[in-house]
């Protein structure tokens, strides 16, 4: 069942959300168009349960600009 295949692959990744960001990358990469999307996505949840493609590096953010303070005039 999918439902263990994505519960022994959150033991590996602890982020569910990163979880999600992984498989749905390898998904895209590595669907072959004569086979079906869930079996690709199972053998992704199984590889990742399996410790492939753990070595994700996630882009540093810039800073965000700072807001300036905003200046209020009085209407004429």
């Amino acid at each position: 069942m999918r439902s263990q295949l994505v519960y022994s692959a959150a033991v590996k990744v602890e982020n569910r959300f990163l979880l999600a960001t992984i498989t749905i990358r390898a998904v895209r990469r590595l669907h072959i168009i004569s086979t079906r999307t869930e079996d690709t996505a199972n053998r992704v949840l199984t590889d990742l349960a399996a410790g492939n493609f753990l070595e994700v590096k996630t882009p540093e953010l810039k800073p965000l600009p700072l807001i300036e303070a905003l200046s209020i005039t009085p209407a004429a």
